[in-house]
Formats: structure tokens, sequence, C-alpha cells
């Protein structure tokens, strides 16, 4: 079968190796190079027929990858790292073949292989940083814009290196191919700035139009493969055109789609990249020079981390970026398989040192994952003992914090409740990592810390132990259980708010003392339930008895011996069934003109009426001989019959009962008076 049998190895070895990987818990691309080491041409037993064809389709996994960064990336994000980007990462080229040519000297290489070695370890893994930035939660953080915007321009640099390295032994011989590059490079990016902008959206805006996702999907694969491979045939970086691509279908109303529509595609053939790298690995040749892989392999991790890390630290990145940067860039490329088979073919590295370089960048990016794990609690230690480096903070009070609410996550939910809690004028800060949601948190004017709430620092800096209440609004389960178990240890007593998936991370949370799980999904289930049962016009205390027993029946499991919790219930649905609420009385209403002891409004409706809102000045508990005026908002306690009763009531002459603005009915003309938090 050729090819397709191939492929079917593959697939079913990567399935296998995944689930090891899953139950080990460690990253799946991890399995997925493992599977490809068994499957390869030196393990014998069952065995890919063609390596080499394999290796080509990997390409799309890479080329597919950086289309679907581009697609949820825009050159304005590249904006607050473009100094790192530009002079930083060429700067760290040069720096890295230096220290290669160094390293290839001390281990006996003549000078040219060294050069080569130099340019090969020059360069990090795209894909392997990416996707463990992705199973790490990490993506849009401050350093993962650090670290993209240099493997930006570090995929820029194949095609001068794959120009240069050749041309070692005559090095002016390559200099207008370089620069014949350099004009292809610069009109390939104007003609997409110019024109791809225009066309490319009006394109997928036409397809949308037809209303066929397969279409969509085709069309959308189509551009990114077609303009990398376009690219290619320029001369130029497969997967740099299709990050381009991305990039510029991400300013469309369709990237969102496009991105959603794209990500199967891509981890499929993400898989075939990293079963790919697995089959270059030779066992026997890594049992026999393990000593000299496992030398190579610790020299460039060292140098060529510590290299990134104070590079990043030079352009200004404080706190844990350097750190990031350092432990996450440190391996050897998948472009340094290209480049190696290069060197290999022209001469200018023997079989040896061939091997070598593989091995040594193979087991680099099965190091990555783990490695870079290691970011959280290293700068934890580092923070331990340097306390004084001073943490990114935006929009905090000049009085500093006390009696606050932090909230632990900046996303839609956090903002979301910062907006609520502003308008009510409650002291708030907002604890986040990502950098755009930093971004969005400033724009907001939001009191903000850029940090992990799982760090102990990072409390101190929300005053954690000043605070009134942490609200946890991040989805994973794991990093809510951190953030908890550290405040725990600090404040034991504080009321503790977070969300959670499933009764089975609910009595996880519930066992580690905080004060309250919430259930989004329950929640909007019950939300649309009960606008459902609204429009069906079912008695508001049917609905509440409703939601009250689903409620009850998830929740209260878990709380039903907390006696204050009960309390807090029943005070809830007495709330809920005795609210207060605002009905503006119209020009001819029955109302208008009369005095409040003339209407005996309490012995025929039942409400009591505790205010009036009268151009704008707020009058409390009205006198009986209090005259109502057309235009006055009422507001008045009771419950739901009453308050309709009422409504009738203030209705002019032709007024029924049950017209007007009920219930929390859109048509309510909510006074412009501060609201009060309440169950």
């Amino acid at each position: 079968m050729g090819i397709a049998a191939d492929i079917a190895i593959i697939v079913v070895a990567a399935l296998f190796g995944g689930l090891i990987a899953q139950k080990l818990k460690q990253p799946l691309m991890l399995g997925y190079i493992l599977a490809g080491v068994l499957i390869g041409p030196y393990t014998g037993g069952i065995t890919v027929s063609d390596a080499h064809e394999i290796e080509k389709l990997a390409e799309i996994g890479v080329a597919l990858l950086l289309f679907a960064l581009g697609l949820e990336f825009s050159l304005r994000e590249l904006k607050p790292v473009r100094y790192v980007a530009l002079i930083g990462a060429p700067l760290q080229i040069l720096l890295t073949i230096g220290y290669g040519y160094m390293i290839g000297r001390w281990l006996g290489w003549e000078r040219v292989p060294s050069l080569w070695l130099g340019g090969l370890i020059s360069l990090s893994s795209t894909m392997v940083i990416l996707k463990t930035l992705m199973n790490q939660g990490r993506m849009g953080t401050l350093s993962s814009r650090v670290m993209i915007g240099i493997l930006i321009v570090q995929d820029l640099a194949v095609v001068p290196l794959m120009i240069l390295l050749p041309q070692l032994s005559d090095p002016a011989a390559g200099l207008p191919v370089l620069g014949v590059a350099a004009v292809k490079s610069a009109v390939f990016l104007t003609v997409m700035v110019l024109l791809g902008t225009k066309w490319l959206p009006r394109l997928l805006a036409l397809i949308a139009a037809w209303n066929s996702r397969e279409l969509f999907l085709l069309s959308i694969t189509a551009i990114g493969l077609g303009i990398g491979y376009a690219t290619y045939l320029a001369g130029l970086s497969f997967a740099f055109g299709a990050f381009v691509a991305g990039m510029v279908l991400s300013e469309s109303d369709y990237g969102h789609q496009a991105l959603s529509d794209i990500i199967p595609l891509r981890d499929l053939f993400g898989l075939l990249f990293f079963t790919s790298v697995g089959m270059l690995l030779d066992p026997a040749f890594l049992l026999s020079h393990w000593g000299q892989v496992l030398m190579l392999v610790l020299l460039v991790a060292l140098g060529k981390g510590l290299i990134m890390g104070l590079l990043a630290r030079a352009f200004g990145y404080g706190n844990v970026v350097p750190l990031a940067v350092g432990l996450g860039m440190f391996q050897i490329g998948e472009f340094s398989f290209v480049l190696a088979q290069v060197g290999f073919s022209s001469g200018a590295l023997n079989d040896e040192a061939h091997s070598l370089i593989l091995s040594a960048t193979i087991i680099s990016m099965v190091m990555t994952p783990l490695v870079s794990g290691l970011t959280a609690p290293l700068y934890s230690l580092h923070r331990r003992v340097f306390k004084t480096e001073r943490l990114e903070t935006i929009n905090l009070p000049s009085e500093g914090l006390k009696d606050h609410v932090v909230i632990a996550g900046g996303g839609r939910v956090g903002q979301h409740i910062a907006r609520v809690l502003k308008q009510i004028d409650v002291p708030f800060v907002i604890v986040e990592q990502n950098y755009r949601r930093i971004q969005e948190c400033k724009a907001a004017r939001f009191s903000t810390i850029y940090g992990d709430a799982s760090q102990e620092v990072v409390l101190e800096a929300a005053r954690i132990d000043r605070a009134q209440q942490l609200l946890i609004t991040v989805p994973a389960i794991t990093a809510t259980q951190a953030m908890v178990r550290q405040v725990r240890q600090v404040r034991p007593d504080l009321n503790i708010v977070v969300r959670a998936e499933g009764g089975e991370q609910m009595e996880a949370l519930y066992s580690q003392g905080v004060y309250m799980v919430i259930l989004p999904e329950l929640e909007a289930g019950l939300e649309i339930a009960r606008q459902a049962l609204l429009h069906l016009q079912m008695p508001v205390p049917v609905i509440q008895r409703y939601t009250d027993s689903i409620r009850k029946e998830l929740y209260h499991p878990i709380s039903e011996s907390r006696d204050d919790l009960q309390e807090i219930r029943q005070l809830k649905n007495a709330k809920d069934l005795l609210e207060l609420t605002w009905v503006r009385l119209p020009e001819n209403s029955r109302l208008a003109e009369r005095r409040l002891r003339d209407m005996e409004i309490r012995r025929r409706t039942g409400v009591s009426v505790v205010g009036i809102l009268r151009e704008g000045e707020f009058l409390p508990n009205p006198a009986v001989d209090f005259r109502f005026l057309p235009g006055d908002l009422v507001a008045v306690i009771g419950n739901p019959t009453q308050r309709e009763a009422f409504q009738s009531m203030a209705d002019g002459a032709g007024g029924k009962p049950g017209e007007g603005p009920l219930f929390g009915h859109p048509r309510l003309e909510a006074p412009e008076t501060k609201p009060t938090l309440s169950g």
C-alpha cells in the first residue's frame, strides 16, 4: 500500500504513544516521538517503508502550525516584542553560532564543521515550543510573546543560513544569493500586506456566504498551504509563507472560525511531524556514543539557555520572562534537520557528526516540556531568595489595597466581574499572566498585577492578607487548586469563590476549604430554562422553586450539614420572592397628584412604598402626606402578586394588571443609583 500503509502505522503507533504519555501525565508529543523511534528504520519490527516521504508530509504539519499561529496572532501583538525580535534574535543567532563554534573546536572538530554546528544549534524548535506553551496554558503570556517573536525571526534566518553555510569555503560567493533572497522576502511581505489584507478577507466572505463548512475548511487550508508553497517556489521558507497568510487572515472577520476549523488538521499533521522526528533517532548510535551526545546536549542547553535568558533581560524584560525564555528555547530546532542534511550532503559534516547532531537535537526536543515546566518552581525559589524584584502593576490605587476583592484571572469572566465591582465602587485587583489580557485590563483602567496567583510573591503584591474575598475565574482545575493551596497558607479564613466543571472537581475544591464552587454550565442552563419558562408565562414562584430544586440537588449534598449555608439559602429565597421593584408613574397614572395616605396602597395592594426618585433626588420612606407626581420612580417591596397589583394601580385608566416593568422585564427603567451586591 506504500505511503497509505505508512500513515496507518504512524497513526496507530502514535495513538499508543499518546496513551502512554497521557497516563504518565506527560505531553502527547513525547509519546509521538517515542512511537516514531519504535517504528523507525533503526529498530526493526513493524517499520515505515519510506521515512523520507513521511518527512515531507511532516513539513505540512509545521506549515499548518505556523498558519494557525498566524490566525491567532496579529502584527499589533508583535509591537511589545518588536525590539527583542528584530534586533535581539539576529544577535542571539550570531552569539549562538560563535558559542557552537567554540564547542566544535573543543570537541576536536575542524573549523568548517564547527561553524556548521554553531549554525545548527542557533535555531530553536518552533513546533516543540508552541506545543509546549499550549499544553502548559502559557500562550498569550509576555514570555510566550517574546519567544514567538524570536522564533519568527529564526525561521526567517533559515534562508540565509542555507545560503551561507554551504559557501563557508568562499563566503563572498553566497552574498549575491543572499541579497536576492532579501529582495524576494521584501517583495513577498509587501504584496501580502498591500494586496492580501484586501483580497483574502473578501474571498473568505464570499465563500462563507455559501454556508458550506466543508468548502470553507478547504479554502482556508488552500490559502495557508498555497501561499506557503508559493513562497517555497520563490526560494523562501514554506512555513514562513503559511505564517504570514495566517496573520493576514487574522485581521478578517472570519479569522476565529478559520482557526477553529484548521486546528484538527493541524494536530493530525503535527502528529506526523513528531513521529518523523522519532524515526531519525538511531538507538544503536545513541547507546554507543551516549557520553558524547549527553555532553553536547548539556553544553548546548546551558549555553544557549543562558544566551536566551540574558538577551531577554538585556532588552528590559524582567520577572519570570528571562527564565521562561531560557528554559523554553534551549533546544535545537526542527529546521536543523534540514540544514544538517544539507551539510551532510555537501561533505561539510561526516557521518558521525551528522548522527551526533541529530541525536542531540531529538533529545533536546524531548527535554523541552520537562525543562520548561521547571519555570514556575524555579521562579518561586528565585523570588524567595531575591525579594527586591518589583512586579509589574497597573493602575493600583495610591493609597494601597485594603478590604478589596482579588480576582485571579483577567479573562472575559474576570473582566465582567471587575466592571460590576467598579460600578459599585468595590475595590478590587486582577491578577493575570496572559499579556493580551493584561493589555485589555490596562485599557479598561482596572487595577492589575502581572503574575501567577499561585505564587507567594504575587499574592503579597495583591495584599491577600488585607483582602475580603478571592474570586478564582480560571477554568483549569490544577491552577485553581494551586492558588487555593497557596492562599490557605496565608489566609485560611479568606472567603474563596471558584469555578469548576463537574461534581468531582467541585467536591475536590470543597475539600480544600473553598467557600463556594460555581458550575458555569449549570448556571447557564438554569438561566436559559428560566427565560424559557418566563416566556411561557409560568408564575415566578414556580420558576424559583424549580431552579432552587435543581441547585439543591447538585450543590446541596456537599453543604447540607452546614447550618450557615442553609440560613443563607433561605435568606436568598426570601430576597428573590420579596424584592425591591421600581415603577415609573405615567402621565395619566391613577396616583398622579394624589397623596400616599389617600391611596391606601398598603391595604389595597400589599406592597410597601420605601422610596421615591424624583429629578435625580432620592426621597426615602415618604411620609403619609407625600404627593405623587407623573414621572416619579416609586420603589416598592412585596411579593410578585403584590407588585403586580401595584403596577395595575400605578397605570393609567386603561392599564391592565401585569402590564409594565415587572420582574426585571427589559422595559424596566432602573434609576441611576448604585446597586447593591446581593446573594
